[in-house]
């Protein structure tokens, strides 16, 4: 008798497998339910860190919340409320879409998410243990909180390779200022052993010396033009303000943080006669098109896109 070598694996397997696409380390966390907080409208967005994050990550959103029948529902995989047809895809204007972010990190901590909606007279409470997802009413105020705690408790493997304290904190850092840049008008806070504090700005520049420091803020120019239907705005650095790596080259695209090679390399080209080998520009960009115009559908990160016509916009 053939001995049998291929099984279906265990859905709860299943689930860690696929959190290694969408759940590296906590600051992968962090960027998820902030997206998710985004898409819900919040205006306040308070990240509480403690051991780095993998002790504690709390996310918490002033936005519109969850009914008690979403709530649960949103920790399922691929259960979204962003999508509905195969054509959406062709035109996503949310953070996020593929309905796998809650569910991984679920996969691999000890998840609680807390959520009311402004016309509920109280909140849900929902919690997974070992795949299982319970839910009850409880006290909320309007919003959504979503506690992790043990980050990788059940993945070793993965929690070995975290990077120290210091480096985490310093990524968590990076992550809210980038999200502040791409979001002027939110309120960011984020309280692990300092407290970072954004308070919403009118436009792009003013955040940028929030973010990096007046000094800097008083050395960048403002920018903007729109044609064929793209629009591009933000701020360009002074070339005194040249850095040695490309760490303030930031593009932002429809409000998604991006990485483009092409776009990166036109903001060098046109520096190129400006600053010396090895010196690189500050550039805050945001480009807004018609999101029929670009698929953000290419990798769970979402950081990569794929242009239509790149020309439109390099």
């Amino acid at each position: 008798m053939d001995e049998t070598k291929i099984i279906v694996l265990p859905s709860v397997l299943i689930d860690q497998i696929a959190a290694g696409e969408v759940v590296e380390n906590p600051t992968s966390v962090v960027k998820e339910l902030i997206d998710n907080a985004i898409d819900a409208g919040a205006k306040r967005i308070t990240v509480e860190v403690e051991g780095a994050g993998l002790a504690v990550l709390r996310v918490i959103d002033d936005g519109k919340g969850m009914s008690p029948t979403d709530a649960p529902n949103a920790l399922l995989r691929h259960a979204t409320s962003k999508i509905r047809t195969q054509n959406d895809l062709s035109k996503i204007s949310t953070m996020g879409f593929r309905g796998e972010a809650l569910p991984s990190i679920a996969s691999v901590s000890k998840l609680t998410l807390v959520t009311r909606r402004p016309e509920d007279d109280f909140g849900t409470e929902v919690s997974v243990k070992d795949g299982v997802v319970t839910a009850k009413p409880c006290a909320a105020p309007v919003g959504t909180t979503v506690t992790v705690l043990d980050l990788f408790y059940n993945t070793p493997a993965r929690l070995k390779f975290q990077s120290s304290e210091r480096s985490i904190v310093g990524q968590l850092n990076d992550l809210i200022g980038r999200f502040a840049l791409a979001f002027p008008q939110l309120h960011l806070t984020m309280v692990a052993k300092r407290t970072l504090d954004y308070p919403p700005c009118s436009n792009i520049k003013d955040r940028a010396a929030q973010v990096y420091g007046a000094a800097l803020g008083a050395n960048l120019y403002q920018v903007h033009d729109e044609r064929n239907g793209v629009e591009v705005f933000g701020v360009i650095g002074d070339p005194s303000v040249s850095r040695l790596n490309s760490s303030r080259i930031h593009l932002i695209l429809n409000n998604r943080q991006i990485q483009d090679n092409v776009l990166r390399r036109a903001i060098l080209n046109a520096y190129s006669v400006l600053l010396s080998a090895g010196q690189f520009p500050v550039a805050i960009l945001s480009i807004t098109l018609d999101p029929s115009e670009v698929d953000v559908n290419v990798h769970p990160r979402k950081t990569e896109v794929r242009f239509a016509d790149i020309d439109l916009v390099a």
